[in-house]
C-alpha cells in the first residue's frame, strides 16, 4: 500500500509540475502580447484620454531693473516682464458620452471607446479695464483622431483655429464686468480609462456640472478620483452627474472601462489552481477504490491524471481560435470521454458512468467554471473542498482502517 500511494503521489507531482509550465507559458504569451499588441491598440484606436480644464488668463507687463558692476561703475538695466494672470471660469457645463466597444487581439480583449466630447465656458473680465483674454485648450491625448470638430465663441465659429502641440488658443477682449460663452465639442477614441482634470492653476471651481452617459452598466471609478454627486440608471447604462458649485481643487474625474474576460489570464488562473482539483478527485478516487476493493493501478492513475492535464492543455490553445466559452465546453467535453471512456474498461460501466463521470464533472468542470465568477472563485473552492470533507467524513466514519489498509492476496 506504501508503494501505491508513494507512486500515486509521484504522479500527481509530476502532473502538478506540468501544469506549472503550461500556466507559466500562458502567462509569458499573453504578458509577452499585451506589450506588444497594446501599443497597436493604442495607435489604430487611440490611448488613454485625459480631458484638461482650458486655462484662461491675461497678461500685464512690468519693468524689471537689475544692476551689474563692470569696470567699477553699476550699470543698471531695465527689461521688460510679461506676467501671465489666470483667471478662474465663471461657470463650466460639459457632456461627455462614453460608447464602450471591445476589441480583441491575441489572447486579450481591450476596453476600447468612442468619445462624445461638449463643453459650455464662460470666461468673465473681474478686472476694471479691457483685456485681452487668452483661452487655451489642450486635447487630451496627443496624436489622436478628432473627429466633427467645433469651436464657436459667442455665437460665432471660429474658423482660422490657431494651434499649438495639440492647444487650441483663442484670444478674446472683453470690457471689465463683461462675460462670453466658449463651445468646444469634438469626437474621439480611447483606451482603458476616461479623465477630466481642472487644470495645474486652478485653486477653485465654481458653477461646474459634468454629465456622462455610458453605454454600459458595470461602472467603476479609478484611485484619486471623485465618485458623482448624482447618477440615474438608463436603458443601456448610466447617466452620470458631478456638480459644484464652489470646489477647491486637487481632485480629478475619472471613469474606468470595464474589462471583458480576458482568456489568458482566465486561462492560467484556472491552470495554476488544477492541482486542487486533482488532489480533490485523486483523493475521492482512492478512498471508494479502496472501501469497495476495486482495482485501480498506479498506472491508471497517471492516465486519469493525462486526461486532466489535456483538459488545460486543450483550452489554453483553443481560445486563441474560438470564444472561451466554447473553448471551455468543448475541453470538458473531451476530458471527461478520455476519462470514462477508459475507465470503463478499468473498472466497468456502472462505476464508470456513475461515480467517476460525477465526480470529473464537479472537480474539474464545475471547479474551473467557477473561475467565470470574479470574486467569488475562492469561497466556491472554500465550500467545494469542505463539502468534499464531509461527504468523506460521513462515508468512512465506522471504517475499520486497518482492515481496509490490510493487505490481501486479492488486493493491489
Amino acid at each position: 500500500m506504501i508503494k501505491k500511494l508513494s507512486a500515486i503521489i509521484f504522479i500527481y507531482i509530476c502532473i502538478v509540475v506540468a501544469w506549472i509550465i503550461l500556466g507559466s507559458t500562458v502567462l509569458v504569451r499573453t504578458n509577452t502580447q499585451d506589450y506588444k499588441l497594446k501599443g497597436a491598440v493604442g495607435q489604430l484606436w487611440g490611448t488613454v484620454q485625459v480631458q484638461k480644464a482650458p486655462s484662461v488668463y491675461y497678461e500685464t507687463k512690468r519693468n524689471v531693473e537689475s544692476k551689474r558692476v563692470e569696470g567699477g561703475k553699476t550699470i543698471r538695466e531695465f527689461q521688460t516682464e510679461t506676467l501671465t494672470n489666470y483667471l478662474p471660469l465663471k461657470s463650466s457645463l460639459i457632456n461627455a458620452s462614453l460608447d464602450l466597444q471591445h476589441r480583441k487581439k491575441g489572447l486579450l480583449w481591450y476596453p476600447t471607446y468612442t468619445v462624445k466630447f461638449a463643453a459650455r465656458y464662460t470666461v468673465s473680465n473681474d478686472t476694471p479695464k479691457l483685456q485681452d483674454i487668452f483661452f487655451n485648450f489642450t486635447f487630451p491625448a496627443k496624436g489622436a483622431v478628432y473627429d466633427d470638430f467645433r469651436f464657436i465663441v459667442g455665437g460665432k465659429a471660429v474658423e482660422n483655429i490657431e494651434m499649438s502641440t495639440d492647444t487650441v488658443k483663442q484670444f478674446i477682449k472683453l470690457a471689465p464686468g463683461k462675460q462670453e460663452d466658449i463651445e468646444i465639442s469634438y469626437t474621439s477614441q480611447g483606451l482603458d480609462t476616461w479623465w477630466y482634470e481642472f487644470g495645474d492653476n486652478v485653486s477653485q471651481v465654481k458653477n461646474f456640472l459634468l454629465t456622462i452617459k455610458t453605454n454600459f452598466k458595470d461602472i467603476d471609478f479609478p484611485e484619486n478620483s471623485i465618485s458623482p454627486t448624482a447618477r440615474t440608471q438608463i436603458k443601456d447604462g448610466w447617466e452620470l452627474q458631478w456638480q459644484y458649485s464652489n470646489l477647491l481643487t486637487g481632485v480629478k474625474i475619472g471613469m474606468d472601462l470595464p474589462d471583458k474576460l480576458n482568456p489568458g489570464p482566465w486561462v492560467s488562473s484556472v491552470t495554476f489552481s488544477a492541482p486542487i482539483s486533482l488532489f480533490l478527485f485523486f483523493f475521492l478516487l482512492f478512498i471508494f477504490t479502496t472501501l469497495r476493493k476495486i482495482k485501480v493501478h498506479q498506472m491508471n492513475y497517471f492516465f486519469i491524471g493525462a486526461a486532466f492535464f489535456s483538459f488545460h492543455l486543450l483550452l489554453a490553445y483553443l481560445v486563441d481560435h474560438i470564444s472561451i466559452h466554447a473553448a471551455f465546453f468543448i475541453s470538458s467535453a473531451v476530458s471527461i470521454l478520455l476519462v470514462v471512456s477508459y475507465m470503463r474498461l478499468v473498472v466497468g460501466s456502472r462505476f464508470a458512468f456513475l461515480e467517476i463521470a460525477i465526480s470529473q464533472f464537479v472537480y474539474l468542470v464545475l471547479f474551473s467554471y467557477t473561475f467565470f465568477f470574479k470574486g467569488f472563485t475562492g469561497l466556491a473552492i472554500t465550500i467545494l473542498c469542505v463539502v468534499t470533507l464531509f461527504v468523506v467524513m460521513q462515508f468512512t466514519g465506522k471504517v475499520d482502517w486497518e482492515a481496509a489498509f490490510q493487505k490481501k492476496k486479492d488486493v493491489v
